[in-house]
Formats: C-alpha cells, sequence, structure tokens
C-alpha cells in the first residue's frame, strides 16, 4: 500500500451479518470501478496480498478479483466511512476491471472528466522509468531537460496567440499540447502534475 489506511478496528461488521460493501476507486483517476463485499477474511486477505479480494455471495467462497483473467486491482489504500460500515477502496486495476471489458463496472461514462490528466501524468512517469524505443516522450527526456523546458516554452507562446487570433479547436489544440510538455518538464525533476495539484489546493485553502 502506497497511503496510509483508516482505522479498520473500529468496522462494525455486525450490522451487515458479517459483509460490509467496499467501494472500489482508481487511486489515480478516482474512477469507481466496482461495488463488492467484503468480510473479515477478504479484508485480511486483501491486505496481506495486496490484490483486492471479496466475499462471494453467490460462489459463498473469497473471491481475488482477476484470479481468472489477471485483471487485479493492485491495492493502494483502504478508508472506512463515517459509520464505520463501508470501505473505500483505492487501487490500481491491471487491464479492464469489469467481465464486459469497460474500465468500470458502470461505465466508461463514470470516469471524471479530469482524470485523463492523472493517467497522463501516470503514462509519462512509465516513459521516463523505462524509455521504450520511438516513443516520443523518451525522445524529449534524452533531449534534456533545458530542451524540454524550451518546447515548453514555445508551446506556451502558441498557447497564447491561440487564445487571441484562432478558434476554439485551435486553442485547445495548443493548450493539450503545453499541458503534456509541462508534464514532461516536471517529471524531468523528479516531480507530477500532483504536485502541482498539491500547491495550488494548498494556496485555495490558504485563501
Amino acid at each position: 500500500m502506497t497511503e496510509p489506511q483508516s482505522d479498520l478496528s473500529r468496522l462494525d461488521w455486525n450490522k451487515g451479518d458479517g459483509l460490509l460493501p467496499a467501494i472500489v476507486q482508481h487511486a489515480q483517476t478516482g474512477e469507481v470501478l466496482m461495488l463488492g463485499y467484503m468480510n473479515a477474511a477478504a479484508l485480511e486477505a486483501t491486505q496481506r496480498t495486496g490484490h483486492v479480494t471479496f466475499f462471494s455471495r453467490s460462489k459463498q467462497r473469497l473471491w481475488t478479483k482477476g484470479e481468472s483473467s489477471g485483471h487485479v486491482l493492485a491495492l493502494q489504500s483502504i478508508r472506512v466511512d463515517c459509520d464505520a460500515d463501508t470501505l473505500l477502496v483505492g487501487a490500481l486495476p491491471h487491464g479492464p476491471t469489469c467481465h464486459t471489458g469497460t474500465s468500470s463496472c458502470f461505465g466508461d461514462a463514470v470516469r471524471p472528466p479530469l482524470g485523463f490528466l492523472a493517467e497522463l501524468d501516470a503514462l509519462v512517469a512509465q516513459r521516463h522509468a523505462e524509455r521504450p524505443q520511438g516513443s516520443y516522450t523518451t525522445r524529449l527526456f534524452e533531449s534534456g531537460v533545458r530542451r524540454i523546458a524550451q518546447k515548453v516554452g514555445e508551446e506556451g507562446v502558441e498557447t497564447a496567440l491561440a487564445g487571441v487570433v484562432q478558434g476554439d479547436e485551435e486553442l485547445l489544440g495548443e493548450a493539450a499540447d503545453m499541458v503534456f510538455h509541462l508534464t514532461v518538464l516536471l517529471r524531468s525533476r523528479g516531480l507530477s502534475l500532483a504536485d502541482v495539484a498539491v500547491v495550488l489546493a494548498a494556496r485555495h485553502a490558504a485563501k
């Protein structure tokens, strides 16, 4: 697990006859992936293995998500709601969560509109670590931080010009280019969009 968990000792297992609903949320994008039920044994197995495990009410046994398909949910965090009778599980999916092939059991439409920025952030981090051949992002990283910073400056100017003299489609395209290159620049310095969000949130809180 990469995040601290809530105090699981206060869970009220009696309300649901030993079963508690467990909402699984994408740890990066916030997308709601699925709903399952856990008993104490499923919760223990989830913590011990790092793969989200439920109690299957139809099979009457523990069931690890992805045990057949390989599309496991890698545990990142567990939180308890205010009434101590529901779990919020943060996880990173390895493949689609739903058996229908969608990312969420509620359909792809539930993905938060800004959630893709977290996916982009993670993808850029992966490119930085793996440096796959033929990748434009790899070429950027290998060109060095000065060249990446130059690209951010170029894209910033083009975005500003588009905002003044071009249409919405052009402005959005240039803004997308700028955000991408800014993400690469941050990663080249060991930072991320998430770090920027922390600064923005702190400024907002200070006001």
